[in-house]
């Protein structure tokens, strides 16, 4: 074959796909206007959908996932339609079977990344927290932020931002501190051997009883028990709960509260919360230990000279 003649061969395809294209010109641009259409079509269905799944529910982790489900399909369905309206049907459905194929080969591949995108499935249907509850996931301790198909964020009291991958989450205990809206302190107060235990229980129980903030049922007692025998004094524990979604800060200021309130208290009706006894042992030919007080000596040489 000569040169001349394999140049006539190309440029007659050439010539027959440009005709080709020319004809499926039409196609090809309803199609791009579908695609530009669908995708705006897309964002809006989402928007609208994700005010009416926010309006029937109060998850805003489970409206979120499935506002992303819905704008996924709508631009699939629109990508398959654009294609088959321009003539690539054969093509939609190849990217179709190389999807599903990549999907498993990618699967083996980055196990990690599907592991914690199918734990983000999960949880978004069932998972042990919402939005700005206080949790704990092993040693992290903070506030659910974010979640999404790979991670979840959460922001630690100290002002930390920590991505937990969602594998993690359904493989770990879950402590949620906040998931009924309540939440439980104490304390211990330590009252004079002398001092009357049930008196001193009566007025402390009232006094954090009165104190705004703190409640009291039949799920969630108040009450006040001999915690142990110190060395200088009885401690009693105050246990009390707190109705609050904001566990650190709410929390926190009121037991500051129920505090200061049981101190005034105590020392009000007579009540004493002794310092600690500290034991001092002599060893050896040692047989004293010197010791001076300023105050005293100051008092008595004042009392010298004003004689």
């Amino acid at each position: 074959m000569s040169f001349d003649t394999a140049l006539g061969k190309l440029s007659n395809s050439l010539e027959n796909e440009w005709d080709t294209f020319i004809d499926q010109l039409p196609e090809i641009l309803v199609a791009i206007l579908i695609i530009i259409i669908g995708t705006f079509l897309a964002r809006f269905t989402a928007k609208v959908f994700k005010k009416a799944i926010a309006f029937r529910s109060h998850d805003p982790l489970m409206t979120n996932f499935l506002t992303r489900v819905v704008k996924l399909i709508i631009l699939i369905l629109v990508l398959i339609l654009a294609l088959r309206i321009a003539g690539l049907g054969s093509i939609a459905a190849g990217l179709l079977t190389a999807a599903g194929a990549g999907a498993v080969i990618l699967g083996f591949a980055f196990k990690d990344i599907g592991e914690n995108f199918i734990s983000g499935v999960i949880l978004s249907f069932n998972r042990p927290f919402n939005l700005n509850d206080t949790v704990m996931v092993g040693d992290i301790f903070g506030k659910v932020k974010a979640m999404e198909f790979r991670y979840t964020k959460i922001k630690t009291f100290d002002g930390r931002d920590v991505y937990i991958p969602n594998s993690d989450i359904i493989k770990k205990a879950v402590f949620n501190y906040t998931e009924d809206g309540f939440s439980r302190s104490d304390f211990i107060v330590g009252i004079d051997y002398d001092d009357d235990i049930d008196m001193a229980k009566e007025v402390i129980l009232k006094t954090v009883l009165d104190t705004p903030g703190v409640m009291h049922t039949n799920t969630h007692q108040t009450f006040i028990a001999v915690d142990s025998l110190g060395v200088s004094s009885v401690n009693l524990k105050v246990i009390f709960w707190t109705k609050t979604k904001d566990y650190k800060r709410s929390a926190v200021e009121i037991k500051s509260d129920v505090i200061k309130r049981v101190k005034t208290v105590v020392l009000e009706n007579g009540l004493n919360m002794p310092a600690d006894i500290h034991e001092i042992k002599l060893y050896g030919s040692q047989n004293s230990i010197p010791i001076t007080v300023k105050k005293e000596e100051y008092k008595t040489n004042l009392s010298k000279k004003e004689s």
